[in-house]
């Protein structure tokens, strides 16, 4: 669950996809980029990212990788 400024992602789930991708595409279709902030590993836990603006200089949004 997230929204333009970040979210989280369940641990249960990170650990049946790749929770660093899901991150990076949430924050990529606000046309920002995924910093990570914590991980709760455990049962009920969860992992929290922001999405932050594009670094100064970048030319382009950031990438979005096609399944």
């Amino acid at each position: 669950k997230g929204n333009d400024t970040g979210g989280i992602i369940a641990f249960s789930l990170a650990q049946q996809a790749d929770a660093r991708q899901l991150a990076v595409d949430h924050c990529a279709s606000y046309g920002k980029v995924a910093k990570f902030l914590a991980v709760q590993a455990q049962e009920g836990g969860y992992i929290s990212f922001a999405c932050r603006s594009v670094p100064y200089g970048a030319a382009e949004r950031p990438l979005v990788t096609l399944y």
